[in-house]
């Protein structure tokens, strides 16, 4: 394959004819979306009773009992009133967007994309990792795979070739490998009580090695709230689930939000029963030492107890799904990672042109995977903590966010600042207990604030200007020029419309006419760019129109200056036929200063750089709108 037939194979999917588009995704009924996301939620029993043994030990029930009652009573209800704020997918981090004006909210959502990003890709790695648990203990597994490390690899290596070669995410397969996942599950743990119910000296065993390390109750209470952090991770479905609202089918807006907190009770609900269920089997049953790293229920209790009592024949069976049900949460991660990114960084202008093309993130965020699987060893409990840290933050984030926007109801805002005290205390106990979380997250978020500024930077020349809109005033003055040949004079806004001001205009309109030879009767405008938010990287630009004495001034408001002219003098151009004059003073200052006052002020020294705007936009010099400066 050539450079240039690589290039076009990775770029495909935004090197498309223009005015071609995506169709939009189809709906489908809350239950089948919910598998969608189950996918992702309902894996975690694949490891979820053996992380929560090892964090609580025989305490795991109870421990396991509080987050069951966080999920209800406090994550539940928090996703509810995201799903109705954000009801067409945007999220919680939407919400704070909002709340944050300018920069402020641009570095905020950075930092969130950082944590998000760890969430999807260690749900990625520890996915595979787990996975890879299942296949290495299977009695039927050949001999030449038994090295965790390798299996893991080889899944992510599949996993990234399904997204290469064009991943498109099936409902159906997903409602396949939820159901058959629950059911099994469902087998196992009813069989295990069973075998609890025969043999009734387990309970009292448990019972009295509970006693044995916690003999007070309320000790045991408050232990196991020390402990939640490290049980979080059955809370990671919350966000995909208000994420894929888009393909949740509704009548109507309210329609999609009543179905959405459905689909939200529902697999909170399911999950709830069975991470009480099989954290109570898996405790009661499974010997201590099995859990421990390399022990043969170590991120597969479940599993465990399928082979035990069920024999090899069906824990092959549980194996094979539970395999399948953790490879597809890998690919529900990549492809939540390939919406979200571009959904945020081109939007700020923070994305190289090929972040818009799903090959090459897929190969960025693969290669990260690779190397957040060697740094822990392909070891699922070693991930917990990264894991847990990117899905507390994003949480919390949710319930600060959820707090502000119901603020002015007072019943609501003590309930969920309750809500918020309790993730942030859960958030703060994770990352101090465990900080290669916040590390991790930490390099994601450097790694995407890094390549933001410099993608900035880079794509800061760009037109930026999405459209541009001559108001019919503007429209009416412009035509007064009888030779179609327009010369703008670029002028900073003043406030005043005073005597001052019409003597200034009066000043470089005499100025300029001396300056470049033009007579009396030459049409000349005054060109006045107001600047706004900016952050914002694209914007529509709407051209008004006013006089001051018997000078013409062409308005506008935008982020950016002399991208604005630019695309304005284009504009003028196309319609008229001819090359238009913008006429400029030279900038006093610091040439690098005036370079990072444009590409975070959206302004600087505004002729060169509406020339090279220009150059880059039109390619022709003859068809190049002509500057001149003095």
């Amino acid at each position: 394959m050539t450079k240039t037939a690589l290039a076009d194979w990775l770029l495909s999917d935004i090197r498309l004819p223009k005015g071609v588009q995506g169709h939009p995704e189809p709906e489908h009924p809350w239950w089948r979306v919910m598998c969608l996301t189950g996918v992702d939620y309902f894996s975690t029993l694949g490891y979820q009773p053996g992380i929560a043994f090892l964090a609580a030990g025989f305490l795991s029930p109870i421990a396991t009992f509080v987050l069951v009652l966080v999920t209800l009573f406090a994550a539940l209800p928090l996703y509810s009133r995201v799903a109705e704020v954000s009801p067409n997918g945007q999220g919680s981090i939407a919400m704070l967007e909002r709340l944050f004006p300018q920069w402020g909210g641009k570095v905020f959502v950075l930092v969130l994309l950082g944590f998000a990003s760890t969430d999807f890709i260690i749900t990625m790695t520890l996915s595979a990792a787990d996975a890879a648990a299942h296949f290495i203990h299977n009695p039927f597994a050949p001999h030449w795979l038994t090295s965790q490390m390798l299996v893991t690899l080889l899944l992510l290596a599949g996993l990234s070739a399904i997204f290469l070669k064009g991943f498109k995410e099936a409902i159906g397969i997903a409602v396949v490998l939820v159901g058959a996942y629950l059911f099994l599950n469902a087998i196992v743990t009813v069989v295990a009580f069973n075998v609890l119910f025969h043999h009734p000296e387990a309970f009292p065993r448990w019972k009295s090695a509970v006693h044995e390390h916690h003999p007070n109750i309320l000790g045991m209470i408050g232990l196991s709230l020390l402990l939640f952090p490290k049980l979080a991770l059955g809370l990671s479905g919350f966000e995909t689930g208000v994420a894929v609202m888009p393909l949740i089918a509704g009548k109507d807006l309210q329609d999609r939000i009543h179905n959405t907190r459905k689909l939200l009770a529902t697999a909170a609900i399911i999950m709830s029963v069975f991470l009480m269920a099989t954290s109570i089997v898996t405790t009661m049953l499974i010997p201590r030492a099995a859990f421990a790293e390399g022990g043969e229920a170590s991120g597969r209790a479940m599993a465990y107890l399928a082979h035990q009592y069920l024999g090899n024949g069906f824990g092959t069976v549980y194996d094979i799904s539970t395999i399948l049900i953790l490879a597809f949460a890998g690919a529900s991660a990549m492809a939540g990672l390939l919406n979200l990114i571009p959904r945020y960084l081109p939007r700020f202008g923070m994305a190289p042109e090929w972040a818009l093309a799903s090959r090459p993130l897929v190969l960025v965020f693969m290669t990260t995977a690779v190397f957040v699987t060697i740094a822990f060893h392909a070891d699922v409990n070693a991930q917990g903590g990264a894991y847990a840290t990117g899905v507390l933050v994003l949480i919390t984030s949710a319930a600060v966010a959820v707090t502000i926007h119901v603020w002015k109801k007072p019943l609501l805002r003590f309930a969920f600042a309750a809500i918020t005290v309790i993730f942030i205390y859960t958030t703060a106990l994770n990352i101090y207990e465990r900080p290669e979380g916040l590390k991790i997250s930490s390099f994601f978020i450097l790694a995407i604030i890094t390549t933001s500024v410099v993608s900035r930077a880079m794509r800061s020349t760009e037109l930026r200007i999405s459209e541009v809109e001559l108001l019919p005033e503007a429209v009416s003055m412009l035509a007064e020029d009888e030779d179609q040949v327009i010369r703008l004079i670029a002028r900073s806004p003043k406030e005043e419309e005073d005597k001052h001001c019409a003597d200034e205009l009066d000043a470089l309109d005499a100025f300029v006419r001396t300056r470049y030879g033009m007579t009396p009767t030459e049409c000349l405008y005054f060109l006045e760019i107001e600047r706004i938010d900016a952050s914002e990287f694209e914007h529509c630009l709407c051209i008004e129109a006013r006089r001051v004495g018997r000078h013409r001034i062409l308005c506008a408001n935008s982020p950016v200056v002399a991208n604005s002219i630019a695309a304005l003098l284009m504009h003028l151009e196309e319609t008229t036929g001819k090359l238009p004059h913008a006429y400029f003073k030279w900038k006093e200052g610091n040439p690098v200063v005036n370079i990072i006052r444009f590409i975070f002020l959206g302004e600087g020294d505004t002729a060169p750089l509406t020339h090279e705007v220009l150059r880059r936009a039109v390619p022709n010099p003859d068809r190049r709108p002509i500057i001149h400066v003095s």
